[in-house]
């Protein structure tokens, strides 16, 4: 013990110079990996050596079986193990070869990443979204989603299972230590050096003979290829099928026909081609100068659609029949009900524009304009006859005489007197009515016809009246509101308000009238334009009270009765006792 007092003496220095230089040869520090001798094995524990440690790690033997080198080693053998403890609680060393192994294995797959290496895989089993992939080199688990696993749905991927390939790095989660790969990046790789070997011997211009309709969608249609260096897919955009309209190419091509196309541009940077078929024949919109706008023409029904017909001047060189153009009465028409494909029809050119390659028909011209005729034949303020063939809440639609046109007819337009919402419920489908046309639109192509205009304005009775008249009125009913009465020789319903029943407004009561009576009231509003009128019976008494203050009173009136200064005298000799 006496060597240790001493830390100055040359034998201390010595001990401790050795003791640094032994620990400097291996850094033993929790956290890092660091290599350990296999010094012996049992069945249940592998012992090991680390030079710088008081006391010898134990790993247990499933640990080395689960990473899967149990059977590879061996007493003697050097092994990679995390230090992850230089002393826990009992004292002692805590190592694991498993961790070692996953963490040089998450640092080969950073390198490879990093550097944009394919690395080897193999799929270990399926699991949700997509399939689990062991790296060969490191044993560490990797994820690679269902998309990431071809560039075609595969619904079936047995046959890849336990197969070494190349996978791409496509991410890594440094925190989580979880990494993606994918198989789809390597496998369109491969196909786009094929693509480019193949795209390099095509030129715009050249025609590809018997191309295979693959597929198609919206935009256009998708041809298989066939060369020497392989298959390509090139597309056939919709606007480069026909000369004519086309909606969907399920129109003009069938999966698995073969045609001729022209390549029309080539893109290597997306290593995509372009073809037409159109373009192998000529453009018949150039015989466009042999039709004049304003003529008519014998054109055919090539298809129909909800908003028109298309149709062909001649093949190749068609042309859209709107649906508003079909006919002149007959709106929101549906074309399948008047034309089936294949038919010949009248049509007028109206519109040809040689920019956007458009000829716009229409067949109506081809007719006569009923509303034309109906100007001519009934114009404003003429009757006519008319059926009942539809109505609504508010107006009811006629069809006029012998002409396929609808009148429209208003409820207010139906009665002077009525209620309009009563007057529509006594017309029905088929009832003949005689009506006056009032108003025709041929822009708009309508016609307001009305019935009350064929009857006698009760309002007429009114023409030799004017404000303040005195009318007698006979008494219909009475309400909160006041007295519905109807003045004697018309069928015009009024009414007094309560207000204007009397000037006291204790008379002023509405149930004073059971109905009947014949009373006299005032007008106090005539308005002819607005077609309003109002009377009041307090009015009356006001005119009839101030008529006769006018004819029975003057300024000297009461100025010559006995009495006529009483009051004053009362007032004098009140005033005296009130002095005294």
């Amino acid at each position: 013990m006496e060597i240790y007092k001493d830390l100055s003496s040359p034998a201390s220095q010595e001990f401790q110079k050795l003791l640094s230089s032994q620990l400097s040869k291996n850094k033993i520090e929790e956290g890092k990996i660091i290599e350990g001798k296999v010094t012996k094995i049992t069945s249940k524990y592998l012992f090991l050596f680390i030079q710088g440690l008081k006391s010898e790690p134990v790993i247990d033997i499933n640990e080395m079986k689960m990473i899967g080198v149990s059977e590879e080693i061996k007493e003697g053998d050097t092994i990679p193990v995390l230090l992850e403890k230089i002393e826990d609680k009992n004292g002692d060393v805590v190592v694991s070869a498993q961790k070692a192994q996953k963490i040089k294995g998450w640092n080969k797959l950073v390198k490879c990443y990093e550097n944009n290496e394919l690395i080897n895989g193999k799929i270990t089993q399926k699991t949700k979204g997509g399939v689990i992939v062991e790296h060969i080199e490191t044993g560490s688990l990797m994820f690679c989603p269902g998309s990431q696993i071809s560039d075609k749905p595969m619904k079936n991927i047995d046959h890849l299972i336990g197969v070494e390939q190349k996978f791409a790095l496509i991410k890594l989660d440094m925190v989580r230590g979880n990494s993606v790969v994918s198989r789809r990046q390597v496998v369109s790789s491969n196909k786009k050096e094929d693509k480019v070997k193949i795209i390099e011997k095509f030129k715009v211009g050249d025609i590809i003979k018997d191309a295979v309709v693959k597929g198609y969608s919206s935009f256009g249609c998708f041809f298989e290829v066939t060369t020497p260096e392989g298959t390509l897919d090139t597309l056939c955009h919709l606007q480069e099928i026909s000369y004519s309209r086309v909606n969907h190419p399920d129109e003009v091509f069938n999966i698995g026909e073969k045609h001729n196309l022209k390549i029309i541009s080539i893109d290597m940077e997306k290593l995509q081609v372009g073809c037409s078929l159109k373009q192998l024949s000529p453009d018949p919109f150039e015989h466009i100068s042999n039709y004049q706008i304003g003529n008519k023409y014998k054109v055919k029904v090539v298809k129909i659609a909800d908003y028109g017909c298309f149709c062909e001047l001649e093949p190749g060189l068609s042309s859209l029949l709107h649906s508003s153009e079909i006919s002149w009465t007959k709106k929101n028409i549906s074309p399948k009900k008047i034309f089936n494909v294949g038919d010949q029809i009248d049509c007028v050119i109206t519109e040809i524009d040689k920019d956007k390659r458009r000829v716009a028909i229409s067949h109506r011209l081809t007719q006569d304009n009923p509303y034309t005729m109906l100007e001519n034949n009934y114009p404003v303020g003429s009757d006519i006859d008319g059926i009942v063939n539809n109505s609504n809440e508010y107006a009811i639609y006629l069809k006029l005489a012998d002409f396929d046109i609808d009148g429209f007819l208003h409820s207010n337009d139906l009665s002077y007197t009525g209620k309009p919402e009563e007057e529509l419920k006594k017309y029905k489908k088929g009832d003949k009515l005689k009506v006056k046309v009032l108003e025709i639109k041929l822009s708009e192509q309508k016609v307001r016809v009305g019935l009350k205009q064929l009857q006698n304005d009760p309002f007429d009775w009114f023409k030799n009246k004017k404000l303040e008249d005195i009318i007698t009125v006979k008494v219909i009913s009475s309400d909160n509101k006041g007295l519905i009465v109807k003045p004697e020789g018309s069928d015009l319903e009024i009414l007094i308000k309560k207000s204007q029943i009397a000037m006291s407004s204790t008379d002023a009561r509405p149930s004073r009238f059971v109905g009947g009576e014949r009373i006299d009231a005032a007008i106090s509003e005539l308005n002819f334009e607005k077609r309003k009128v109002s009377l009041s019976i307090k009015l009356l008494e006001e005119i009839m009270n101030a008529k006769a203050i006018k004819e029975h009173s003057s300024p000297l009136s009461g100025k010559n009765l006995p009495f006529s200064s009483l009051s004053e005298q009362l007032d004098d000799k009140k005033k005296n006792k009130d002095t005294e």
